[in-house]
């Protein structure tokens, strides 16, 4: 959504508008704002915290005192300027390495004593109309609180002074809701898992192969590298790193994953703003958007236990989940690890996704329905979630080579992550 931002203010540029942007919402800000969106736009650019906060912006808008409005939107554009330039000073005193360097220094692991296992269920498994009273027990509620605007973990915030009374009415309301979903069957959860050979070739790429023969590859996947400069015996790590490489001989194996719990939300969010419940209508978003959340861990489980088995003798609580104490990692496309959008595509392809379970893609490659998760599995126990950070031009042309794409296109997709 950030990204589209970007390209929403350069569209505005081309057509010559003069309305002024307003950027709002939870994963803006006004570093984002100034950094990346407001260079884009000659008209005015203000973030706004929140909705209520929008409220004087607009009104200091559209002051009738033509001095005064350009006298405010000049305050931002001065403030935004700075904080550009501050933002590039602290950005310029980053190290970055070439993407030979960062190669060279990859994450070694020793793959003679890896314990592969091959999958229990290989190939992919289908689970529709999957119940939705066994994924409630997996929701995480702290994001949920999130949502709206209250902070504090999950059950400690019912004890917070402040926010405590709020928060339990708020979880009440969730679960009474959840209750008549789950009866009444308002929502569907569809989702899909895919366990294929694989190996990583030419250090950042893994292929995935048709069958055990490893003869023939269905599908190549892409990594991206840090190319940030590292302390001393601290690698470079690509999420190919935790593929066996096909050199090593050791026959490996990657998952991958899409799951969605809002088939059915469009009919209930319309009767709710039919009748003009607008409380509901985000709370029947938000509580989808948290079963999708919890149909991947759930999911994640399964595949760790039965369908792969590597962890077949695991035992971890609710608590242990979210905190993530489990063997191996679930990471998604357009995310820290893998910040290429463009990459869901081959995952939605080689799973069949639209077709099976019923999740689309949008021009954007987001989701659709929102409420919906898609990703990669890694078992190999020194596998973990990483933040590829900013990125060369070098890496940039070495990517566009190994895609088939432009670098153009290359650039639009990766422009939150490019160092120049």
């Amino acid at each position: 959504s950030l990204d589209e931002m970007v390209h929403v203010a350069k569209e505005m540029e081309r057509r010559g508008m003069n309305l002024p942007l307003l950027i709002g919402g939870a994963t803006t800000s006004r570093i984002h704002t100034a950094v990346k969106i407001s260079q884009n736009y000659s008209g005015a650019v203000i973030h706004v915290l929140d909705a209520s906060r929008s409220v004087p912006v607009v009104s200091n808008l559209l002051n009738e005192d033509q001095e005064e409005r350009k006298k405010y939107i000049r305050s931002f554009k001065v403030e935004y300027s700075q904080l550009k330039k501050d933002y590039e000073k602290k950005k310029s005193d980053k190290s970055y390495i070439s993407l030979e360097k960062a190669r060279n220094n990859q994450l070694k692991i020793d793959w003679s004593k890896a314990r592969i296992k091959r999958p229990n269920k290989p190939g992919v498994t289908v689970l529709n109309n999957y119940p939705l009273s066994t994924l409630r027990n997996y929701i995480d509620w702290t994001p949920f609180f999130i949502t709206w605007e209250l902070k504090g973990k999950y059950p400690s915030i019912f004890d917070d002074k402040a926010v405590g009374e709020e928060a339990k009415k708020l979880f009440d309301d969730a679960n009474k809701l959840l209750d008549k979903v789950i009866q009444e069957k308002h929502l569907t959860a569809n989702g899909i898992v895919g366990l294929f050979p694989a190996n990583s070739v030419g250090v950042d790429d893994i292929e995935i192969y048709t069958d055990e023969s490893r003869s023939g590859v269905k599908r190549v996947l892409h990594t991206i590298r840090q190319q940030t400069q590292k302390s001393k015996d601290e690698p470079n790590i690509a999420l190919a790193d935790f593929i066996a490489s096909k050199e090593s001989g050791v026959e490996d194996y990657i998952g991958m994953f899409a799951v969605t719990a809002g088939l059915g939300i469009e009919k209930l969010v319309e009767k709710f703003e039919k009748e003009h419940d607008d409380y509901n209508s985000i709370m029947i978003k938000a509580l989808a958007d948290r079963l999708a959340e919890a149909f991947a861990e759930h999911l994640h489980e399964l595949v760790r236990k039965e369908y792969w088995g590597y962890a077949s003798d695991e035992k971890l609580s609710n608590e242990d989940l979210v905190k993530e104490r489990y063997i191996g990692i679930r990471p998604a496309p357009g995310y820290p690890a893998q910040p290429d959008h463009t990459e869901k595509p081959i995952i939605f392809s080689l799973l069949d996704v639209e077709r099976s379970v019923g999740i689309k893609l949008t021009e954007s490659l987001a989701m659709y329905p929102a409420a919906s998760v898609s990703g990669l599995y890694f078992s190999h126990p020194e596998a973990k979630y990483f933040t590829v950070g900013k990125i060369g031009k070098d890496q940039v042309l070495d990517y566009h080579r190994r895609k088939g794409m432009s670098v153009e296109e290359i650039e639009r997709w990766l422009s939150p992550i490019l160092n120049y």
